[in-house]
């Protein structure tokens, strides 16, 4: 062989494939400052729109006066709900098989509601014509507790549904009550709790939070009169389903509506619905005949778009006294807002929360949600997380603390004993999932190990010793996480999004030359798409991902997909990816086999093209092969090279970590220092480890911020109290820990590369264990469970009830 002549390692190597470290190629024009966001699009005669919003949280609106504003220079038009009427737009679908007002009709049900559309020349003048518009309210009674939603005597929020004792997901049972469901064997579960040694119930709340992305919520809408074409450039996580969702409300021709996804500055669950902001510019340009612009700022971000969690789950365990689970029982209560607004598959009104079961054998199980309105925006959607995954982690996690401290265990020897075992794989859960793949044990073992858990333990018993003897002032926790999350939305068996079946898609062309471009129906927010999603075509074709060109968000030039959220990408987009892929290097071999004038049951794949079995020395690569795709194919077979797969995943995917929190807290004060956090993530089939490690520190720093001190808060009045950075926590560098990462590897058997998604894992993970650590620290003081979010006021409050703090 010729000295020259490439190794196997260095040719498979040169393709940067699965597994390799590849920096983002995204990356070269943002950190050039060139970046294509919505804001950056501007087009000529581009007007603004702006919003009238409401000052009250639940109000009968009793005229508007639009006299003043439409003097304002600039100012072309003011839009009402009764504008909207004259086309029939003034409510929109959701997700959830509700509606919603675009603009107040008749009265608003939470603050900053949207009552008016300003349309002016510059974005200046729209907020001055704003300021203009006259609104008389007639104040009404505010519901802001989900417990009191459904008294007797609660207000009436949704006048519109009067008279409707059910709803998309069943019966009503009261004004002001959305739905019931429930999963799992009620006189199994109860028939346990009967007979169980031990029980624990708590109620275990997880406050309201907002995924704030750095970019807000906005659009540009320019309607064609001629050709009666509406484009759209948006935020948006799913483009497809924004266009489907636009031709149902607006009577348009699917054919005729265009939506661009440039790129987004973070999504994490904000961007999937459609918000008034993205109708009324629409109908304002269809109005004005000119392109119109709306560009929500971070108040309006906030207070107004969808929120995530607000969940109230009373949770109990059943155990023999040696700690074995025996049953679980949860029931919540879901506060919704004003509309149902959730962006969940359309079958699971609560979302996938019955994962609750966690990485635990419970023999049983049952569980009832409640969804109530209230007098707060609308949303509930999976911020960084599967579809109210995170809420079902947290539910388990902090239950399974409470019970270890109940028999007085250690909670990581609990979870050990409870464990699914490998060998139970695959698991079917007492709340119907089919759990692929995992071995729960190693994983957390590898995280005692690393972590010197046992000393951490014997460190933490001596200072608590010194705090009794009055020598410190700190208290120690550690908090053991132990998630499993479902991921990978979904198998049309029982996914869909308005009858869409959750699939995704890819379609590649390879050109003559060797090089190619791929099209999904994702969209990336920040997750590196381009980068990964060339790696796995990379390994697949044996073409090098420098020489692939991802595109996504533009549903002109990409194939139909349900987009990005809830680690849907990798377990259903990838899986795609690869299956394209592979009808490319199926013909490929065809190709080859005829051009080496051989059986193609003679070829074998070898990193970057086909070899001749037994023959090394006949070899035919890949970029030879795309150019006799174009000029030599044998007889009968169509020219060119490319292929599309729409991936129908059999069943969702199981990642699954063991994440520990070292915390120290000032009883004094509340001030807590995070001394060392290790999250250990086992996503299945690594594409890019550097990528990996990037969420999860991203995640992970979510997830601090939310246990930590995140809240959207209200007063008794609706007012929103924390509607700005100066009150809603966003972490810095400066408050941000230091992130431990590991891994383990157990390949999901069902995916074509073993991938399970992990974007949202550490969120998913991460909450529990930051609240866990705060509560293992609070624990032999005599506290069982303290609410999130544990910022230093909390902290000191629950010190001095505890009788830490004089």
């Amino acid at each position: 062989m010729n000295d020259m002549t490439p190794t196997r390692d260095q040719r498979a190597a040169a393709l940067e494939g699965m597994g390799c470290k590849r920096k983002r190629v995204e990356d070269i024009r943002f950190t050039q400052g060139k970046g294509n966001y919505v804001d950056d699009v501007k087009l000529p005669g581009m007007l603004h729109g702006d919003f009238v919003r409401s000052p009250h949280a639940h109000a009968r609106v009793k005229s508007i006066n639009s006299e003043e504003a439409l003097k304002v220079p600039g100012v072309l038009a003011v839009i009402t709900a009764e504008t909207l009427k004259t086309v029939n737009l003034a409510w929109m679908p959701t997700l959830a098989g509700d509606v919603q007002m675009v603009l107040a009709d008749g009265k608003v049900l939470f603050q900053n509601q949207e009552v008016a559309f300003v349309v002016a020349t510059d974005r200046y003048a729209a907020d001055d014509g704003v300021n203009k518009v006259v609104v008389e309210y007639e104040p009404l009674p505010p519901l802001v507790d989900p417990f009191k939603s459904m008294a007797p005597d609660a207000p009436v929020l949704r006048e519109d549904l009067a008279g409707k004792t059910a709803g998309a997901h069943g019966p009503r049972k009261h004004h002001n009550h959305i739905f019931e469901w429930t999963v799992g064997d009620k006189d199994l579960t109860n028939a346990a709790f009967g007979k169980a040694e031990v029980t624990i119930k708590e109620m275990i709340s997880y406050h309201r939070v907002h995924p704030s992305p750095l970019e807000t919520c906005q659009c540009v809408c320019s309607f064609d009169k001629i050709k009666g074409e509406l484009t759209i450039w948006g935020t948006f996580q799913a483009p497809h389903v924004i266009r489907t969702v636009v031709s149902l409300i607006a009577k348009l021709p699917e054919q005729k509506i265009h939506v661009i996804s440039p790129d987004i500055g973070g999504g994490f669950g904000n961007k999937v619905g459609a918000y008034p902001g993205y109708i009324c510019a629409a109908v304002a340009s269809i109005v004005t005949g000119k392109p119109v612009k709306w560009v929500e700022d971070r108040i309006e971000n906030l207070t107004a778009t969808s929120f995530a969690r607000d969940y109230h789950m009373t949770t109990e365990i059943a155990a023999t006294k040696e700690g074995k689970v025996t049953g679980l029982r949860v029931h919540v209560l879901a506060d919704h807002g004003a509309f149902d607004a959730c962006a969940d598959p359309s079958k699971w009104p609560a979302g996938f929360f019955n994962i609750v079961t966690g990485s635990y054998d419970f023999p049983t199980a049952h569980l009832a949600v409640d969804g109530v309105y209230t007098n707060k925006a609308p949303g509930g959607v999976a911020y960084r997380c599967s579809f109210r995954v995170t809420e079902a982690a947290y539910c388990i996690e902090r239950a399974m603390d409470i019970l270890a401290q109940k028999l007085n265990m250690d909670p990581a020897e609990l979870r050990l004993k409870n464990f699914i075992k490998p060998e139970q794989f695959p698991y079917h859960s007492a709340l119907g999932w089919e759990y692929d793949s995992g071995d729960y044990h190693t994983a957390m073992r590898k995280m005692m190990e690393t972590t010197n858990y046992a000393a951490l333990r014997k460190e933490q018993a001596d200072k608590r010793a010194a705090f009794r003897r009055g020598e410190t002032r700190e208290i120690m926790g550690l908090g053991v996480s132990f998630f499993t999350e479902i991921v990978g939305a979904g198998p049309s068996k029982n996914c869909d999004i308005l009858g869409i079946a959750m699939f995704d898609s890819c379609e590649i062309r390879m050109h003559p030359t060797g090089a190619g471009i791929a099209r999904m129906g994702t969209k990336s927010q920040g997750q590196g798409h381009e980068t990964t999603w060339a790696q796995i075509i990379a390994t697949e074709i044996g073409i090098p991902a420098d020489n692939i060109q991802v595109e996504e968000g533009n549903t002109d030039t990409a194939p139909y997909g349900l987009g990005t959220y809830g680690s849907r990408s990798t377990p259903v987009a990838g899986a795609a990816i690869a299956m394209a892929a592979r009808k490319i290097k199926a013909k490929a071999q065809m190709i080859a086999a005829y051009k080496l004038e051989v059986h193609e049951d003679d070829l074998e794949w070898d990193i970057d093209g086909f070899r001749v079995k037994g023959l090394p020395e006949k070899f035919m690569s890949m970029k030879d092969i795309c150019w006799a795709a174009y000029n030599s194919v044998p007889p009968g077979m169509e020219p060119g090279l490319e292929a599309v797969s729409y991936y129908d995943p059999p069943n969702m995917t199981y990642p699954f970590g063991a994440y520990l929190c070292v915390m120290d807290i000032d009883v004094d004060t509340g001030v807590y220092k995070v001394r060392r956090f290790y999250a250990l993530d086992d996503c299945g089939t690594r594409i890019n480890p550097m990528i990996i490690e990037g969420q999860v520190h991203g995640g992970l720093t979510e997830a601090f911020a939310i246990a930590m001190g995140q809240e959207i808060r209200y007063d008794d009045t609706g007012n929103v109290v924390t509607g700005s950075f100066m009150d809603f926590f966003m972490p810095t560098a400066v408050e941000t820990p230091h992130w431990e990462t590991d891994f383990t590897v157990t390949p999901s058997p069902h995916h074509p590369i073993g991938a399970k998604g992990v974007g949202e894992s550490p969120n998913v993970g991460g909450v529990p264990a930051f609240s866990n650590a705060v509560n293992d620290a609070f624990s032999f003081l005599g506290s069982t469970h303290i609410q999130m979010p544990h910022d230093y006021w909390r902290n000191w409050k629950a010190a001095k009830q505890l009788g830490a703090v004089a």
